[in-house]
């Protein structure tokens, strides 16, 4: 009996490696972006002397908003293969950069991420304001509030549990 739970505990684990399919891709998406990235910003370059100021800064936010798209692309790829397949080889890849990211940091810096989005994303909404009636603006609003305030929340979650962690290890 005990050989067949090591052998159901074998496979388990070894079943992480399954997300390395989801992680590359990941990497392939972020790829077709940065083409998308790319026509985007040439078309903002193509237009940098006809566009008006208001139609510029619209192209600039698209741009960041691509930017921070990609950032949590990497951030979950890096991070979540880190923390459910396997570590990097420290003499192969520095990904210092990032810190130690455990599950629960992950989470509220993917929530910061989506909140950022969300953000230029109200902010392009707001600048074409004529394009959308009352009600659209309310519920895009409401919507980027919802995002604001689970980011808080996971953040103070995170916090309680790190306090608590933090009072056990000290008994």
């Amino acid at each position: 009996m005990k050989s067949l739970e090591l052998l159901v505990e074998k496979i388990i684990l070894s079943s992480r490696w399954i997300l390395v399919v989801f992680y590359l891709g990941l990497v392939a998406a972020l790829a077709v972006y940065a083409l998308s990235f790319a026509l985007k910003f040439w078309k903002v370059a193509q237009g940098v002397f006809t566009l008006g100021e208001s139609e510029m800064i619209l192209a600039m936010l698209g741009l960041i908003d691509a930017a921070l798209v990609a950032s949590l692309i990497v951030m979950v790829m890096i991070s979540g293969y880190e923390n459910f397949v396997s570590r990097f080889d420290e003499t192969e890849a520095d990904v210092s950069f990032l810190g130690k990211l455990d599950a629960g940091s992950l989470k509220i810096k993917v929530a910061s991420s989506i909140v950022a989005i969300s953000s230029i994303h109200l902010l392009q909404i707001f600048l074409n304001a004529a394009q959308y009636d009352d009600r659209h603006l309310m519920w895009y609003t409401i919507i980027h509030i919802a995002f604001v305030v689970s980011a808080v929340m996971l953040g103070w979650l995170e916090r309680i549990m790190a306090k608590t962690k933090a009072e056990k290890h000290e008994e």
